[in-house]
């Protein structure tokens, strides 16, 4: 059946030449040569005359073999998804076609891109065009006066839990972090991120969250010692001397780099990698580095992960050793932008919490690492490496500045959807002993940091 056909000649019989934009018909869902004429004909006649449609006499006269079919009672909406669907049938068809021996468009592909980049980047690109432009659609959107009951559902879900999950932030200036969005920490060079993101990891999982950790220039041995150090601090595993005053904490990253634990802390450690399971109320799975496995650092390869361990809450460490998305806009930094801009959709298409890291630009010119004592400053907004497209695709702009040897840091929201731009929260970090914690507001005066 020629439902191109159809849907031309109910056109003509009902003058609603509208009902091509509505269903996004187009030339190329035309695959017959008097279809094609008689689409072109209509469109051109309408454009000369106010959006009127011509007669079936006009298109007899104008189109050779234009066939006159009355009455067509089916609806537009039927007949365009079947129109629809014959053009992606055919669509599909051209990559296996071959001319005069050559290989087909499939084969040419998988030929010279190889097997790894074309099922990673030609396939899934080439499905995903198909689907944009081929496929039919019931409808657009969602209406604000019909979809009431709609809305009702999705609140009585999240009001039970069952749909968005809200999991809290160890440090009042970012309060919580909301699934279905991307969140941005930066910071300047060797200035805590990942430690204060780990931290975040952590408490998430101590909440029940899965946790899934794509570090990206750390090996396995030195992430677990930081997420065991930071999950012993979180339940206070042994104590510590700390400038002469001691301190609930976690067990030292310097002994367990070095596997040099005194005995008695050492069977403590053991105790509580055995307990883990009781005491953990969530999951955290870490990809490292030298993960022998983990070569794939994409978009598509991070949706696996995530829909194979059921993640929540998912840290990038850093951005922007991720592979980079293609580069289809052909502009600078495009890439990098792409890549920003799926991850986002990705943390809502997954409904987890993704926070990527990256870096703030280097501005002192002094090594601030050998000063004691040296000012925090919190990092400009604008100052975020490597793509800005990461400071707008951002639920919140989190900046991060700590000093090791002073044993405190700053962390600052620059940007909020919501509100919280200017909120800062002062921390105690000492990240040896798994101290990293927020001192009481009383103690400082946010108003003193700039942004």
């Amino acid at each position: 059946m020629d439902y191109s056909k159809l849907f031309l000649n109910k056109i003509i019989q009902e003058g609603d030449i509208t009902q091509l934009s509505r269903h996004n018909i187009t030339l190329e869902d035309m695959h017959t040569d008097v279809d094609k004429e008689t689409y072109k004909f209509i469109k051109r006649y309408s454009e000369k005359n106010n959006g009127e449609v011509p007669s079936y006499a006009s298109v007899a006269t104008e189109v050779d073999g234009y066939e006159y079919i009355p009455d067509v009672t089916d609806s537009y909406k039927y007949l365009a998804k079947e129109i629809k669907n014959y053009s992606a049938q055919v669509d599909l068809l051209k990559w296996f076609q071959k001319k005069d021996g050559e290989y087909s468009l499939f084969e040419r592909a998988l030929n010279e891109l190889g097997v790894e980049e074309f099922l990673k980047r030609w396939l899934p690109e080439k499905t995903e065009s198909i689907v944009r432009t081929k496929m039919s659609r019931d409808r657009v959107g969602v209406s604000v006066k019909e979809d009431g009951e709609t809305f009702k559902k999705e609140y009585k879900k999240r009001k039970d839990g069952e749909s968005i999950k809200v999991w809290k932030s160890k440090f009042t200036c970012i309060g919580e972090y909301l699934s279905s969005n991307l969140y941005t920490v930066y910071g300047k060079s060797g200035r805590g991120k990942s430690v204060i993101t780990l931290e975040e990891g952590v408490y998430a999982a101590t909440q029940g969250a899965r946790v899934l950790l794509w570090a990206l220039e750390m090996g396995m041995y030195e992430v677990l010692v930081r997420v065991y150090v930071s999950l012993s601090g979180e339940q206070g595993r042994t104590t510590a001397l700390i400038d002469g005053v001691s301190m609930e904490s976690g067990f030292s990253s310097a002994d367990l780099r070095k596997g040099e634990m005194p005995k008695e802390i050492e069977e403590s450690f053991f105790e509580f990698l055995n307990t883990l399971n009781d005491t953990l109320e969530g999951e955290i799975i870490v990809r490292a580095v030298d993960d022998d496995d983990f070569e794939d650092r994409s978009i598509a390869a991070l949706e696996s992960d995530i829909i194979n361990t059921e993640a929540d809450f998912v840290i990038i460490d850093p951005f922007y050793y991720m592979d980079y998305e293609r580069n289809t806009s052909k502009t600078i930094g495009g890439d990098a932008t792409n890549t920003s801009n799926k991850l986002r959709r990705l943390a809502g298409k997954t409904e987890t919490v993704i926070i990527a890291i990256t870096q703030a630009d280097e501005t002192d010119t002094e090594k601030e690492d050998d000063v004691l004592g040296r000012e925090l400053v919190i990092p400009l907004r604008n100052s975020v490496k490597k793509t800005t497209s990461l400071l707008e695709d951002a639920y919140l702009l989190i900046a991060v500045d700590t000093d090791y040897k002073q044993g405190r840091g700053l962390v600052a929201v620059n940007k909020g959807r919501d509100g919280g731009e200017g909120n800062v929260s002062e921390i105690l970090y000492i990240p040896n002993y798994g101290i990293v914690k927020e001192m009481p507001r009383d103690e400082f005066d946010e108003n003193e940091f700039e942004f």
